[in-house]
């Protein structure tokens, strides 16, 4: 029988159990994956620890890439042997092989493999709705991004390259520095020991910022804040530290900025444009723009340790799991 992690109860990463489970026919709409990879997101650590509830037991994961091995009736664009990728639909993709809805399936292209794709499905479009359609940047901004040097921020860095954007980005070593400026960034700040408001009003010759990227959250938050021009905005793409609570008189008192807390899902339907955003991103990757490797593999098998370096930020880069 197949394997797959599952966990019953909310908490720590100890909580991630490999089990057997069964895997039927797909049934109408509906295509059976096996993995060859799976990718690690932090928001799998939200579902694990309760953050984001689900009814339990369940599985774990929303990213991987793999081979169609079986069709449903009514598929008509999804074939036996497409390679393909995905990063919506139900939760489970800690896993050697599932049934899965086709329309989630992104179909990968002949001259990308398997372990690039596994670092674009989510964080690869994540970096194109940030950059392309939350706060569309046109080339020539300077821009503030929070942990350049995470699996998202080392796809921005080479995207805001791409588009002639100076990119200044956050990271906790000078050794993530390193990864962030090779990979397109252009000015970094080590926050463990530099002021980020401070460095940025030097780097802007006091101007600041219009537009902010703050997956960090709650430590982040007053420091982002104090970055942004007058009417600026602060997107709130993840909480890693914690829930960004906020008076809305902050906001005016630092300059009327505007606050966003994007979810991929109002970014990325109906399916045809979907396909269009993976197109993009697609295209950077085949014209060199953009390379992307997993920096950090760990068995399926040991899902719970990836967790664990995930959340200790031992990581630098994309994780993945080998089923």
């Amino acid at each position: 029988m197949p394997q797959a992690i599952r966990f019953h109860e909310t908490g720590g990463a100890d909580v991630l159990k490999l089990e057997h489970v069964e895997v039927g026919e797909p049934g109408p709409g509906q295509v059976r994956v096996r993995h060859s990879l799976i990718a690690v997101n932090f928001i799998d650590i939200y579902f694990r620890t309760g953050r984001y509830p689900l009814a339990l037991p369940n599985g774990l994961g929303s990213d991987a890439v793999g081979v169609v091995e079986a069709v449903g009736p009514g598929v008509t664009d999804i074939r036996v042997g497409d390679r393909v990728g995905y990063l919506l639909g139900p939760q489970g993709a800690y896993s050697q092989v599932r049934v899965m809805p086709a329309d989630v399936l992104i179909p990968l292209p002949d001259g990308i493999s398997d372990r690039t794709a596994a670092t674009l499905m989510m964080k690869g479009m994540t970096a194109q709705y940030l950059f392309r359609q939350v706060y569309p940047l046109k080339g020539g901004e300077t821009i503030l991004y929070h942990a350049a040097a995470g699996g998202v921020g080392l796809i921005a860095c080479q995207w805001a390259r791409a588009m002639g954007v100076t990119m200044i980005g956050t990271v906790s070593t000078d050794e993530k520095a390193a990864m962030a400026k090779a990979n397109g960034c252009t000015h970094t700040i080590v926050t463990s020991r530099e002021n980020i408001a401070q460095r940025v009003r030097e780097i802007t010759d006091g101007k600041g910022v219009p537009v902010v990227y703050d997956s960090v959250g709650k430590d982040t938050l007053e420091a982002s804040l104090d970055c942004l021009q007058p009417r600026g905005t602060l997107v709130s793409n993840g909480t890693s530290s914690g829930a960004v609570v906020i008076d809305t008189q902050k906001l005016a008192a630092k300059g009327s900025i505007w606050l966003t807390r994007p979810a991929m899902v109002h970014y990325i339907h109906p399916r045809p444009h979907m396909l269009s955003m993976a197109d993009e991103l697609f295209g950077h990757v085949l014209a060199g723009r953009i390379v992307s490797e997993p920096q950090q593999s760990f068995a399926l098998a040991d899902a719970a340790e990836a967790h664990r370096a995930l959340e200790g930020r031992k990581t630098t880069g994309a994780t993945v799991l080998v089923p």
